[in-house]
């Protein structure tokens, strides 16, 4: 399905975002869209103005000029998750979570039994069952980003806007948090809008990228579009970096060219050992024949009449 026959939920014509009280705008003439079931991520340099698109967005500050049209009746519409710190470390998690709520709560601030229910599917959706009775204080920075997700999942917004929120965290964490954004827009059919530095997790999880352009624009279009057309290559200026392979430009510096015979996983990492160590590998005949044989729980590698049980033994054998 286009992301044009999807259910636009958000909207921007002629759109200008910038500082007020400045003469000068981040970005102009925005004409974006955000659909229902898709994650969006924004990406660009660093102080381009990001956060300053997500907050206008949000309605947290005016536009310089433009629209912002949102496409449901619904009272509230969106729900923010910005990289402000929680002032409060000393609230369990479930009070944190339900501060979502109080938007639709009557005076007497009590949760009735639909918010309830709708704070604990947050929480199963967000797989935190074991840290609801936990303190802030007492979680790690993923946990904390999982809490605020679910928070931001109870105000049954059809938006959710994130800036950043995988900063300072371990790979393992920025996986998750990804994984379960992507998850989140498919399943509960939300406009997601994520503002990442997560390049290789961004083209591998996002149905669509905003990419900041060079004249103040957003560039748009799906991952593999992007890196192909060479538009993430003109913005960020990769030194030694190639996008199209997601490798690091090795540069071989030794007089042996190698012929390497496997396949998958263990033919990617061995290729990666010998380029990395200097070695140019390729599928021709060549100075060295490297054949890897077994499998992952028994691989040896063969060439030049030796065998060798680990990839750290062959490039000794070869660098000597």
């Amino acid at each position: 399905m286009s992301q044009t026959s999807k259910k636009i939920l958000l909207e921007t014509n002629g759109l200008a975002v910038g500082h007020h009280g400045s003469d000068k705008a981040l970005f102009e003439n925005l004409n974006l869209s955000l659909c229902q079931g898709e994650l969006v991520c924004f990406m660009g340099p660093n102080g381009i103005g990001k956060s300053t698109l997500i907050r206008t967005l949000a309605g947290l500050q005016k536009a310089l000029k433009g629209t912002i049209r949102l496409g449901t009746n619904l009272h509230q519409q969106i729900a923010v998750v910005l990289t402000d710190k929680v002032v409060s470390s000393n609230m369990s998690v479930y009070e944190l979570i339900t501060f979502g709520r109080y938007p639709y709560l009557d005076w007497s601030i009590r949760l009735r039994e639909e918010d309830k229910n709708i704070i604990d599917e947050a929480i199963r959706q967000v797989h935190i069952q074991p840290l609801i009775h936990k303190k802030l204080y007492q979680l790690s920075d993923g946990q904390l980003q999982l809490a605020m997700i679910a928070r931001a999942l109870t105000q049954t917004t059809p938006i959710i806007l994130l800036d950043e929120p995988t900063a300072h965290l371990d790979l393992n964490n920025r996986v998750e948090i990804m994984r379960l954004l992507r998850d989140l827009a498919r399943q509960t059919h939300r406009a997601i809008l994520v503002a990442t530095h997560e390049l290789d997790l961004a083209l591998q999880t996002a149905d669509y990228i905003w990419l900041t352009g060079r004249s103040k624009n957003i560039i748009t279009g799906i991952p593999e579009d992007l890196v192909l057309n060479g538009a993430f290559d003109d913005i960020f200026q990769f030194k030694g970096f190639d996008l199209k392979t997601g490798k690091v430009t090795q540069q071989a510096h030794r007089d042996k060219s190698i012929q390497l015979t496997g396949e998958g996983a263990e033919y990617l990492w061995t290729k990666n050992a010998l380029e990395r160590s200097g070695f140019v590998v390729t599928s021709s005949p060549a100075d060295i024949t490297i054949v890897i044989e077994g499998n992952t729980n028994a691989l040896s590698w063969n060439g030049n009449g030796q065998q060798f049980n680990s990839l750290q033994g062959l490039l000794k054998y070869l660098g000597d």
